[in-house]
C-alpha cells in the first residue's frame, strides 16, 4: 500500500517498474509483454497492494465482466439447477454471473432486464415468463440477449436455445390417450391471461387432434400452492383422469394432494412430469417424466454468451429435445362402475 494511504494506481506501478502506464495496462491484463515483464508488473502490484477498479477498467474495455442470469422463478426446482450450472460455467477470472429470479413477474422481469443494461452487463441470459411481452425488442437493442426455453418473437435475441415443446407436449399427450384417458388437466406454471406459453397452445392444439378433453391449469411451483391446486382439481365433480404436470415440482403437489384425498397415482389418476427432477425417482410411485440434456443445454448457452460478447454476432437459434422417461404413474383410468338398478 502505498505510504500516503490513498489507492495504488497504473502511475505507481509505472513508477515503480520504469514501464509506460500502457505497458503496465497491458501487461496486468495479459495482452501484451513478455512473460518476465508481464510477471515483474503483477510483484510490483502486489507490493503495492494494487487493485484493478471495475468501473474504469469498464469504461475502458467496454465490457464489465458480469452476465446477467434471469430466471422466470426460482421455485422451480429446474430452473435452479440450470441457474447453478450457468453460474459455475460462466465463472472465469474476467466474468462473473449474476443470478436474479423474476418471482413469475412478467412486467418485474423487465424492470430487472433494464436493471442489468443500466448497470452494463455484457450479455442476459433470460429465461422469459412471457416471451411476447414487446418491451423485450427494447432490452435486445441494448444488450446482448440469449433467451432459452421461448424464442422471443418481437426481439431480435444474438441467441436462441428452444425447447422443442412440440415434441414433449405432444409426446405426454399422446401417451395419456394411448392408455385411455380422456379428460386431461395441464398444470402451467402461467399467471397471464392475456396469452398463453407456446407449451399451452401446443397443449390446446395436440389434444383437439387426440380428441382429448384438455384444461389448462394455472400452478405455483411450490409444494403448498402446487398442493392447494392439486386438491381443488381432484376435489372437483369433473375430476380429470390424466395430468400432465409441466414441472415436476407441480407433480410433487398432485402425489400430496392426492394422499390427502384418498387417491392413489396411477389407480385413480394418471401423471406426467416433465423436467426430470432426481426427487421424481424416489416418490410411490416413481414419476413418469421428461429429460432435457442439461449439461449440453449449459454448455451450448456458455458458448453463446461467449459468443455474443466477443463478436456481437447473432447466432443461428437450436433446439433443445427430451426424451420420455417411463416409469410408474401411467395407468388405464379407472373404470366407472355404475350401481346396478334395482328390480
Amino acid at each position: 500500500m502505498s505510504g500516503s494511504g490513498r489507492r495504488p494506481t497504473l502511475k505507481d506501478i509505472a513508477a515503480e517498474t520504469g514501464l509506460s502506464m500502457a505497458a503496465v495496462s497491458y501487461a496486468l491484463r495479459g495482452l501484451h509483454g513478455t512473460p518476465e515483464t508481464r510477471q515483474r508488473v503483477q510483484d510490483a502490484a502486489d507490493r503495492l497492494g494494487y487493485q484493478a477498479d471495475p468501473v474504469a477498467r469498464a469504461l475502458a474495455s467496454g465490457r464489465s465482466g458480469s452476465v446477467g442470469v434471469l430466471c422466470a422463478s426460482l421455485e422451480d426446482l429446474w430452473q435452479q439447477r440450470l441457474a447453478a450450472a450457468l453460474g459455475r460455467e460462466l465463472l472465469a477470472p474476467d466474468r462473473n454471473a449474476w443470478i436474479i429470479d423474476s418471482a413469475g413477474d412478467a412486467d418485474r422481469q423487465l424492470e430487472l432486464a433494464q436493471h442489468l443494461v443500466d448497470h452494463r452487463a455484457d450479455a442476459i441470459v433470460v429465461i422469459p415468463v412471457n416471451p411476447a411481452a414487446k418491451g423485450w425488442a427494447r432490452i435486445a437493442q441494448q444488450a446482448p440477449v440469449i433467451a432459452i426455453g421461448d424464442a422471443l418473437p418481437g426481439a431480435k435475441a444474438k441467441s436462441e436455445v428452444i425447447f422443442d415443446n412440440e415434441t414433449g407436449v405432444s409426446t405426454a399427450l399422446r401417451r395419456l390417450a394411448d392408455a385411455g384417458h380422456r379428460s386431461v388437466a395441464v398444470l402451467s406454471p402461467s399467471h397471464r391471461l392475456e396469452t398463453q406459453r407456446p407449451a399451452e397452445e401446443i397443449a390446446q392444439r395436440v389434444a383437439a387432434d387426440l380428441k382429448l378433453k384438455v384444461r389448462i391449469i394455472p400452478c405455483p411451483h411450490d409444494l403448498a400452492g402446487a398442493t392447494e391446486v392439486a386438491r381443488e382439481l381432484l376435489s372437483g365433480s369433473s375430476r380429470p383422469t390424466g395430468i400432465l404436470a409441466l414441472a415436476d415440482s407441480m407433480a410433487f403437489g398432485v402425489y400430496a394432494a392426492g394422499r390427502e384425498l384418498g387417491l392413489r397415482v396411477p389407480d385413480d389418476v394418471s401423471l406426467l412430469g416433465y423436467d426430470d427432477q432426481p426427487l421424481s425417482q424416489l416418490l410411490t410411485p416413481p414419476l413418469s417424466t421428461f429429460h432435457w440434456p442439461l449439461e449440453d443445454l449449459v454448455n451450448d448457452v456458455v458458448a453463446r454468451v461467449t459468443s455474443a460478447v466477443d463478436t456481437n454476432r447473432r447466432v443461428r437459434r437450436t433446439t433443445v429435445e427430451p426424451t420420455l422417461i417411463e416409469r410408474g404413474s401411467v395407468a388405464a383410468p379407472p373404470r366407472i362402475v355404475h350401481p346396478a338398478k334395482l328390480d
